[in-house]
């Protein structure tokens, strides 16, 4: 694709970026040369802003391993080893790496982001589709992703996590920010968010279940320790805790709510240590003692 001035122009860039287009002589350049020359001169912000005007391409950059300040490509990034960029590392399509992926500053793909070992950002980590990491995802950003998030070790975000699909995380999982997911989040270990949690299916743990909000889920949410949120505590189905079910000061514990009354003995247990203060709704089945 090449970029004319008409063109560029069209898009309503700013009048600085505008200028600077015209003054390097870029009329009739390559998309990916403008690109390359844009993030060359520093302007990242500019490259990202091209990128987001006019969109992916289906070239693909093959590289046995990358280090660069920053690189913003419009195609697919495949590197055979790993990928360590001190600033933005951003794709129009995937990003796969053999080995692990670090950016000081954001990872960006519209579609996948893939990696052999694990995944840092010094800011957002943002996929259109999954995000998949032998080992740990951590981002000092948000994070989001628009299919499933898949981590091997932790899932540690800075900030608000958003996952269209669903997470399946082989140890803990933190987020300093609101976890929203729209299926089932499971983690090997601890789930902590120090916003509200929901998952549009259900919710499992290995270990204790901590919210500082509101915790809510379509479906069942299931500890092998403590569920614990600082407001309501709601499920579609049962809730079952080897510990115990505390809700937060003035609010309540709700099971079985999208389950019929007359059904509660079957789909909408309550199992914890003891019999939760502010239980509003569930069958109680009983504590482990």
């Amino acid at each position: 694709m090449e970029l004319t001035k008409n063109f560029v122009k069209a898009k309503r860039p700013c009048a600085d970026g505008y200028r600077w287009f015209i003054r390097h002589g870029q009329d009739n350049t390559d998309y990916q040369h403008l690109l390359d020359a844009l993030v060359a001169d520093g302007r990242i912000d500019d490259a990202c802003w091209l990128l987001t005007q006019f969109g992916p391409t289906d070239a693909v950059l093959a590289l046995d391993a990358l280090e660069a300040d920053a690189i913003v490509f419009a195609g697919s990034l495949q590197v055979r080893t790993g990928i360590d960029v001190a600033g933005i590392v951003r794709a129009g399509r995937l990003i796969r790496a053999g080995g692990g992926i670090r950016a000081g500053g954001a990872i960006v793909a519209g579609e996948d982001i893939e990696s052999g070992a694990g995944i840092f950002g010094g800011a957002a980590l943002d996929a259109g589709g999954h995000i998949k990491a032998a080992w740990g995802v951590e981002a000092e950003g948000a994070i989001r992703c628009g299919g499933n998030l898949r981590a091997g070790w932790d899932l540690r975000g800075a900030d608000a996590v958003e996952i269209a699909g669903s997470a399946l995380i082989g140890q803990d999982l933190i987020a300093q920010g609101a976890l929203r997911c729209g299926k089932g989040i499971r983690a090997g270990g601890v789930i902590d968010g120090r916003e509200t949690v929901r998952a549009g299916h259900g919710i499992e743990a290995g270990g204790s279940i901590d919210c500082g909000r509101h915790l809510e889920a379509g479906w069942g949410i299931r500890s092998r320790g403590a569920i614990v949120a600082e407001g309501a505590i709601k499920a579609g189905e049962s809730l079952h805790a080897e510990e115990e079910i505390r809700a937060g000061a003035g609010y309540g514990i709700f099971a079985g709510l999208d389950v019929r009354v007359d059904a509660w003995e079957a789909s909408a247990k309550v199992f914890a240590g003891a019999k939760p203060e502010g239980l509003m709704s569930g069958w109680w089945e009983g504590s482990a003692a």
